[in-house]
């Protein structure tokens, strides 16, 4: 069960408010990339811990969210999965506004998915805060005889866009968990960051942070190695 949530004896659930009142932070985290990439079910793995063979496109924008607890302070997760099909850039980019972490995804057997990381990182830069922190994520990470995006070509675009990268498997979960707790992790490191160095929590404008990326052993998530000054 997620944390925050309780079962009725009739087996719906009911929201903990007690459980709600301790968090001490919301963190808003959008999920983007091409159509069919997986994002709906990266989240769902997440967030649920499901994987729907019968998964549909996402129309627009939906979100889910989990409530997690990171260096002793209770984050709710609010996770917004973002439609990748053209016509629905429009509406999406209002939705980065507010943003202080993405994932961008791509599938590792689709060329053109990875390929168009580029145009979304530039997208999400134009709408989204310069200090979010992003997740560079190759999904379908099972699919090994099928690859057509080599690892290394990753890691150097994440290098060169000062991105964390980590590869995945929705349908086996493996590496999702830590590449969302890793996201949650290094937003949680800015905004304390920032409400030491800027005496307040609430309403920090979180700019020009600084994030560069380290490759690791079988690609373990990256750690952050800097910061900026705060800007306030």
């Amino acid at each position: 069960m997620v944390q925050g949530e309780k079962k009725q004896e009739n087996g719906h659930k009911k929201i903990d408010y007690d459980m709600e009142e301790k968090i001490d932070y919301v963190f808003k985290v959008v999920v983007i990339g091409d159509s069919a990439v997986g994002k709906t079910q990266i989240l769902s793995r997440f967030s649920k811990n499901e994987f729907c063979f019968d998964s549909k496109s996402t129309i627009g924008v939906e979100f889910q969210t989990r409530t997690v607890t990171i260096n002793g302070k209770v984050i709710k997760a609010q996770i917004w999965d973002t439609a990748g099909q053209e016509r629905y850039r429009a509406v999406t980019s209002a939705y980065y506004r507010g943003a202080l972490g993405a994932m961008l995804v791509y599938d590792i057997t689709k060329r053109q998915s990875f390929d168009h990381v580029a145009k979304w990182v530039e997208e999400l830069r134009a709408h989204a805060d310069n200090s979010i922190v992003i997740m560079l994520v190759g999904n379908k990470g099972d699919l090994v005889d099928l690859r057509m995006v080599p690892t290394e070509d990753a890691v150097e675009f994440a290098e060169d866009q000062g991105l964390f990268f980590s590869e995945t498997s929705a349908l086996t979960g493996v590496n999702v968990e830590g590449a969302f707790m890793k996201l949650l992790e290094e937003i949680n490191s800015v905004v304390s960051k920032k409400a030491l160095e800027c005496g307040n929590v609430k309403g920090i404008a979180l700019k020009g942070s600084k994030i560069d990326v380290i490759s690791g052993a079988e690609l373990e998530i990256s750690e952050i190695k800097k910061l900026s000054s705060c800007s306030c």
